[in-house]
């Protein structure tokens, strides 16, 4: 199911031309989900976009999330499916919470963060 999952979701940002789309795997670090995905809009208007059809092509497949936040403000936008969040934001808001770097700290590359590497995992990539 998550797999199957995730396909919609990457597949629904790509057709709304979301900007550079992570997913992170985050089931090693948290009982909360398995799978992080953060994706940006270049505007408010493409935030809202992304999201709407986010939660479009996951119902017309049968998945109802259970939780999504920030559709007023539409400067970061989450989606919870359960086992899969995902967050779409503006670029400034991304920028700032950097959460992509956030859910990579992994005890076994934490010297490399310290010292301003980002690891081996850049934006765009599936990293575990």
């Amino acid at each position: 199911m998550s797999e199957h999952l995730k396909n919609i979701i990457i597949s629904a940002l790509e057709d709304i031309k979301a900007v550079d789309v992570v997913t992170i795997s985050v089931s090693s670090l948290t009982d909360v989900m398995d799978t992080l995905i953060i994706a940006s809009g270049n505007s408010h208007r493409q935030v809202k976009a992304l999201a709407n059809n986010v939660l479009s092509e996951a119902k017309d497949a049968g998945f109802s999330p259970i939780g999504v936040e920030g559709e007023n403000s539409r400067e970061w936008i989450l989606i919870d499916f359960g086992d899969i969040v995902t967050n779409i934001m503006l670029p400034s808001s991304r920028e700032f919470y950097d959460l992509d770097r956030l859910w990579l700290v992994r005890p076994e590359n934490k010297k490399g963060f310290a010292e301003g590497k980002f690891s081996d995992c850049q934006k765009g990539d599936i990293c575990n």
